[in-house]
């Protein structure tokens, strides 16, 4: 009964950051000997690729406009990650348990992202970083958190992440403005500064 509640707790994470999700879970594994933890997760090269790639991430994350256009870069990264940490997590034997878990992990860590996507476009209509900053850092810490209670507390961790989702799509109705001021603008910086033949 504990898979249903880890997968949904490390879907919600992998849809903020799938690489450090992985990550985690991997030194978990490894050097805390967690049980339950996807022995790939622990290998060696799985744990450096996932750190240089939670590095990138944690360092685009915190730039107006580039953590949007990382965000929908990451659409398909995230809930796949999610759905293969679930699928893990269940032993990957194809059966209707490992389905089950990949379909939750996957659907999740979609909710997730588009939650955190749309939350990032409404805050970076702010004129400042400083916001960006903080609610980055703010993700930042709520992954580490959440994974790390999911590897030992799985029910717990499910709930933290549950009431976090919902906060989330409390505030993305509330922001939905922002959130189409924030589209409009992405869409004017790419236009201006990643393809300035097409301003």
């Amino acid at each position: 009964m504990e898979l249903l509640p880890l997968t949904f707790a490390t879907g919600w994470a992998s849809g903020l950051n799938a690489y450090a999700t992985v990550l985690l879970l991997g030194l978990l594994g490894r050097f805390a000997h967690t049980g339950g933890i996807p022995e790939g997760f622990q290998r060696t090269d799985v744990l450096i690729v996932m750190a240089v790639l939670t590095l990138v991430e944690f360092v685009a994350d915190k730039i107006p406009y580039v953590d949007s256009l990382w965000d929908t870069i990451s659409t398909v990264v995230r809930p796949v990650a999610g759905a293969v940490i679930g699928a893990l997590i269940g032993g990957a034997h194809g059966d209707l348990t490992t389905i089950a878990l990949a379909a939750v992990g996957g659907v999740t860590a979609l909710l997730s992202h588009l939650t955190k996507a749309g939350v990032r476009l409404a805050v970076n209509t702010s004129p400042e970083p400083v916001t960006n900053i903080g609610v980055s850092l703010g993700e930042n810490v709520a992954v580490a958190g959440v994974v790390s209670l999911a590897a030992t507390y799985p029910i717990p961790a499910a709930i933290v992440a549950g009431v976090i989702l919902v906060i989330g799509f409390v505030v993305l109705w509330f922001a939905f403005s922002r959130i189409k001021k924030g589209w409009r603008a992405l869409r004017r910086w790419m236009a201006r500064d990643i393809a300035p033949g097409t301003a």
